[in-house]
């Protein structure tokens, strides 16, 4: 069955690949993007999910146009790394704003047509450096961490009206990101994790779909990994 399914942060990386992945499920896709420009391929809106007003905009723009969101896939997020020391509160806080309280402001405003539908799925793109750390990430990994309290707390809150709440957390992933580093980096980090590799962005956005699929109704409040075993035990 066909359902309307907002991916913000869905022109670029992972987000598109999560957009492309619910589009061949069969659902209705809208990405949302900052800057830059929207894939032709997918019905898209402007949102800054650093602005209430912003995300309020783009919902009642979707809302207008195509109807309720029954798939929310909270993707946006930046990072701003540094070590501990050198960390400004203006990093700190500028990537917690995005990636968790931003994260927050897209499924406050969606829960509101959720429960008018009486179903629906939110999902939180995570990271295993939530539960794992992170040196020189200390403001992501709060900010990765926070999500997992927070999609818990709406699993409770809204759960007895059919809508279900999930983490994806992703370990290191092949990005335009992580392609930057040098060969011995990526080395040193594919030797890290048990499956000896990085992960493609097709292999998170498959796990969003079958979250997002009547497969997975009765998943809720779950952390569900996608990170070649590099964050068992945490």
């Amino acid at each position: 069955m066909s359902s309307l399914a907002l991916v913000t942060g869905g022109n670029r990386g992972i987000g598109l690949a999560i957009a492309r992945a619910l589009k061949t499920a069969g659902h209705d896709v809208i990405v949302t993007y900052r800057s830059g420009s929207a894939p032709a391929e997918f019905k898209a809106v402007v949102m800054d999910v650093t602005s209430t007003e912003s995300v309020d905009a783009a919902f009642d723009s979707i809302e207008a146009q195509w109807g309720l969101p029954e798939i929310i896939v909270a993707n946006a997020g930046m990072t701003k790394d540094g070590l501990v020391m050198r960390m400004s509160d203006e990093d700190f806080e500028n990537v917690v704003n995005a990636n968790l309280t931003g994260a927050f402001r897209v499924a406050r405003r969606a829960t509101k047509g959720l429960l008018k539908l009486k179903r629906g799925r939110l999902i939180f793109i995570g990271s295993v450096v939530g539960a794992a750390g992170s040196a020189g990430q200390v403001n992501y990994a709060a900010s990765k961490s926070g999500l997992v309290g927070m999609a818990r707390s709406f699993a409770r809150e809204i759960g007895s009206r059919g809508i279900t709440s999930n983490v994806i957390a992703p370990g290191f992933v092949e990005t335009d990101m992580t392609s930057s580093l040098d060969e011995k980096r990526r080395n040193e980090i594919a030797a890290s994790v048990p499956l000896g590799r990085f992960c493609s962005a097709q292999e998170i956005a498959d796990v969003v779909a079958f979250i997002a699929s009547p497969q997975a109704s009765y998943i809720t409040g779950a952390v569900i990994p996608v990170d070649g075993g590099l964050g068992m035990g945490h």
